[in-house]
């Protein structure tokens, strides 16, 4: 099947009141795990390569965006690709030609003045290639190691008039939003403001993204998703599924040496956790 854009699936999603699912890749066996437990729901879903996972490979974008798009282009289901938290304007500007519909532009460490002029210059930018932009307002926390903001720290959570004038002043079209979650989580135990979710989703008039989701229990997801939230952002809770498999096998099996039975095993677990988050979302439809 064609690639189709990150846009338009959270297009779908929105109309049928339900939320498409991001899952952040790292390997071949991330790719084919994600496109795997879509095809049996089925759903469609975004592919992400974040800037901390083109690091993990040399620095370079293209090897595992090639793959991400063969892997999309033989997908049973649609299949977005997006890349995820980027800083570097240099890897920005390489979205493009690398397949990507979608790009998240990372500028929260800024003080507000900076992220504001940071992002506008870059959405400026994508938009002139045809790229779909989501932002980030308020502070998720979790991120390379660093670990989550009290609930009550000032930025740790966005505050709805201030993401208005967000928006309309970099014409941003998505947000992701501060309210409870926080990247790598390793244990589902975030409780979401959901109050706080009430008052984003009336106040903007863009698409609402949670990130770091790993870490939020079914019922807050199917909460978020109800109370607004279009996109929702995946990453460790794949890792955790590879890892413990992985793990496991290796112990039944210590005289493993053949890379191929291992990873297989993690590859079955993280498609198995892809198909459980995408019911519990609700899949979009697919065409």
């Amino acid at each position: 099947m064609p690639l189709v854009t990150t846009g338009e699936l959270v297009r779908r999603a929105a109309e049928a009141r339900s939320a498409v699912a991001a899952f952040n890749i790292i390997t071949l066996e991330h790719v084919e795990a994600v496109v795997a437990g879509a095809e049996s729901v089925p759903s469609p879903v975004v592919l992400q390569v974040s800037e901390n996972a083109v690091t993990f490979r040399y620095g370079r974008l293209l090897p595992l965006a090639r793959a991400a798009v063969a892997a999309a282009e033989r997908a049973a289901v649609p299949v977005a690709l997006h890349l995820d938290h980027i800083q570097s304007d240099s890897l920005l500007r390489q979205a493009p030609d690398a397949g990507f519909s979608s790009v998240m532009y990372d500028a929260a460490r800024l003080p507000y003045a900076e992220n504001l002029a940071a992002t506008r210059a870059a959405a400026d930018w994508a938009h002139a290639q045809g790229l779909w932009i989501e932002a980030e307002l308020g502070q998720v926390g979790g991120k390379d190691g660093q670990p989550p903001l009290d609930a009550h720290a000032p930025g740790a959570r966005t505050d709805p008039a201030q993401a208005c004038a967000f928006v309309a002043d970099t014409a941003v079209d998505a947000l992701a939003v501060a309210i409870g979650s926080s990247h790598a989580m390793t244990t589902r135990t975030a409780t979401l403001d959901h109050t706080l979710l009430k008052r984003l989703s009336g106040t903007l008039d863009v698409p609402l993204v949670l990130h770091g989701s790993s870490g939020v229990p079914d019922g807050e997801l199917t909460a978020a998703v109800a109370g607004g939230i279009t996109k929702v952002n995946v990453g460790t809770a794949l890792n955790i599924a590879m890892t413990g498999a992985i793990r496991q096998f290796l112990a039944a099996h210590p005289e493993a040496v053949d890379s191929r039975a291992y990873l297989g095993v993690g590859r079955e677990a993280m498609a198995r956790t892809v198909a459980d988050i995408l019911r519990t979302l609700g899949a979009p439809p697919t065409a």
